[in-house]
């Protein structure tokens, strides 16, 4: 009888128990002093520091980098990936105003190369680092089978605390309020099947330094990494009484933004008080119409934030002084006739 190995089914027990090793220091640098234990066991300990909450309310977010991926794996580019998949929970977590705590990842692939995971793993602890969080744990799955040879998927769940009184909900959103928009980095996580079916109809050369990005690549452009508003957003809420906040993602301007606004007020937004970055342009040039623009991409706001407008200068201030580009893009109105949200010239009346 034929005698047969887990590695001859294509996984590699050695190879995953290296790639744990090497990883070890990208962990490590992300440590927060509430982190029981190190990398390796089968559950990460997290313990809330006694005394600084009277009613801690714990908040959870999951999310993954869709299609971003393939134009990662088509570049050879994996860590900005990484930050990306931190960015999309962590930007969720922060709009009830909570703190990121810890993070988890799950890699899967369907044969491990440790250089290319260990990459996608130090992009991940830049970004739990940029959040503040700790990359608690996770898990590397080889199924063999599953993907296409180098092909892998990620997952990312974030963590985070607020205080139960401190909860911003959008509840108290009031006709006059301001609406300042925090701008992106550019496509962020979302729109990439959009964005590569564009570059396949219009055989744009990924590689190539463009002047219309200001001497970047395309494909350098689509690998930013999302930015991540979390130090930012914390430090207004420490000095402003924020209404509303809205992480710009899947569904652009007007689908996120209807997710949290109460039934009884719209937003009317101005596209020309904030300038995109040039990549919305190219990809959308004679190829994709403006309304399916705003309804896939950001267009250059990843988070919005509403406060009262007495508060507008001082929010801005203090954004800015955060390092974000901040700009006032609208206000908040009375909902008549069912509109939720306008954005002047794209559109005019979106329901809920």
């Amino acid at each position: 009888m034929t005698r047969i190995s887990y590695k001859d089914s294509g996984v590699e027990i050695e190879e995953a128990n290296r790639f744990i090793e090497s990883i070890r220091p990208a962990a490590e640098r992300t440590h927060r002093h509430e982190v029981l234990g190190g990398i390796g066991g089968f559950a990460g300990l997290f313990a809330l520091p006694p005394g600084r909450f009277r009613a801690p309310v714990l908040v959870s977010s999951a999310d993954g980098v869709g299609t971003k991926v393939k134009l990662a794996l088509d570049l050879g580019r994996h860590r900005s990936i990484g930050i990306d998949l931190v960015a999309m929970t962590a930007n969720d977590i922060v709009t009830v105003g909570a703190e990121p705590l810890f993070f988890l990842d799950y890699f899967s692939t369907g044969k491990l190369d440790a250089e290319v995971g260990k990459e996608v793993i130090e992009g991940i602890a830049d970004g739990c680092t940029e959040a503040g969080c700790a990359l608690l744990g996770g898990e590397t799955a080889e199924i063999p089978g599953s993907y296409s040879k180098g092909e892998y998927d990620l997952a990312g769940f974030s963590v985070g605390v607020v205080e139960r009184s401190a909860i911003v909900d959008g509840s108290k959103t009031t006709p006059g309020d301001a609406v300042i928009g925090l701008w992106s980095s550019g496509l962020h996580g979302n729109g990439y099947s959009l964005a590569r079916k564009a570059i396949e109809t219009k055989s744009i050369d990924l590689m190539a330094p463009r002047e219309d990005l200001l001497g970047s690549s395309v494909g350098d452009a689509l690998l930013e990494p999302t930015r991540i508003y979390v130090r930012s957003i914390h430090s207004l809420l420490a000095e402003v009484p924020i209404r509303l906040l809205a992480h710009i993602a899947g569904g652009g301007l007007a689908g996120n933004l209807i997710r949290r606004l109460p039934e009884q007020v719209g937003v009317i937004l101005e596209p020309t008080s904030w300038e995109p970055p040039p990549i919305f342009e190219l990809l959308s040039r004679d190829c994709i119409s403006q309304q399916e623009q705003y309804a896939a991409f950001n267009m250059g706001i990843g988070m919005v934030v509403i406060v009262p407008t007495e508060d507008v200068d001082r929010s801005l201030n203090l954004l800015r002084a955060a390092g974000e580009k901040a700009t006032l893009i609208g206000e908040v109105v009375k909902r008549t006739s069912g509109a939720r949200v306008q954005i002047h010239g794209v559109l005019e009346d979106v329901a809920s």
